[in-house]
């Protein structure tokens, strides 16, 4: 996902906060779930984020397009972990690494559920 930084991205050190990586990571997670899981899957499935570890290596910066990938790593029933990478596009420097748990629940009851055949067939690295 290409993510061009804007001025409402940058604290007041100049660069890219914090917790706009963070919504990054998120929203390459969100729109991998979207472009390969069943539509089915998405409409009985949400889900929520367990744990998040973040490490930040060099800032970005105004104007900076940044290019987000992420990719899922061990899969249980109840617990998906997703890596994510986001590097600068003009150097392939890589500005921030991440880690994050994502728990599946049932889009009506909000409760911990275990996700479909396909989607642990198109998501799970086992």
């Amino acid at each position: 996902m290409e993510i061009a930084v804007s001025a409402g991205d940058i604290d007041v050190l100049g660069h890219v906060n914090n917790v706009t990586y963070l919504r990054w990571v998120q929203d390459v997670a969100v729109a991998h779930w979207e472009s390969a899981a069943p539509l089915e899957d998405q409409a009985r499935t949400r889900w929520i984020v367990l744990r998040h570890e973040i490490d930040y290596k060099q800032p970005a910066r105004l104007g900076d397009t940044v290019l987000a990938r992420t990719w899922v790593g061990t899969a249980t029933r109840l617990r998906f972990e997703r890596f994510t990478e986001l590097v600068r596009a003009a150097d392939g420097v890589v500005l921030a690494s991440a880690r994050t748990l994502w728990c599946p629940v049932d889009a009506g009851t909000l409760r911990p559920a275990a996700v479909s055949g396909e989607v642990r067939r198109v998501f799970a690295v086992e």
